[in-house]
């Protein structure tokens, strides 16, 4: 039988995108799940999105990214990049850059999921039809068991948010909310 070694991935939280949250308060469920891992032992890591000055990894054609191009910002010094001062990483904890969507697209991630022998990833993040629907379905096919937190993932579209949560996702993972999967930790 397999141990399962777990890491808890935090997508996106980043202040350009955490800012559609709106209010500190929708970062508490972030914070909880970071705490119980950190409190258990998971290893947590970090990924954002962000480009090297220039944006050489941007093709025109790209209809997500090719703004960002355009009209500046999301570089890898950028402020807009960085990582929510309220979800500031502990050292050790590795903060992934991705290039796309998802995030083992352009990134070191896969690298250091093997390098910690970790095969169950814990997903939280901003958005749910963005980063962690393609992060999910990545993972998936590359064969990790996979847990979305429901309450620590948001979606400017409440209905997309749900019928992926409710319909999509349960298909390859297990969804839970932060507290359920706490539960389970103890």
């Amino acid at each position: 039988m397999t141990q399962i070694n777990s890491a808890l991935l935090v997508m996106d939280l980043q202040n350009a995108i955490a800012g559609h949250l709106g209010d500190k308060q929708a970062l508490f469920p972030y914070k909880m799940a970071l705490e119980a891992a950190r409190n258990h032992n998971i290893p947590v890591i970090f990924v954002r999105v962000a480009f090297r000055e220039g944006y050489p990894e941007i093709s025109p054609m790209n209809r997500m990214f090719a703004r960002a191009a355009q009209y500046g910002g999301m570089t890898v010094n950028d402020e807009t990049t960085q990582i929510h001062p309220e979800l500031a990483p502990q050292p050790g904890e590795p903060i992934v850059t991705k290039k796309r969507v998802s995030a083992f697209a352009g990134s070191d991630l896969e690298m250091i999921l093997r390098a910690k022998g970790i095969n169950q990833l814990i997903l939280s993040g901003i958005s749910t039809s963005g980063v962690v629907l393609s992060t999910l379905t990545e993972a998936a096919d590359k064969d990790y068991q996979l847990t979305v937190l429901s309450d620590a993932c948001f979606d400017p579209d409440p209905e997309v948010h749900r019928v992926l949560l409710e319909k999509v996702f349960t298909k390859r993972a297990d969804v839970v909310t932060v507290d359920a999967w706490v539960d389970t930790l103890v």
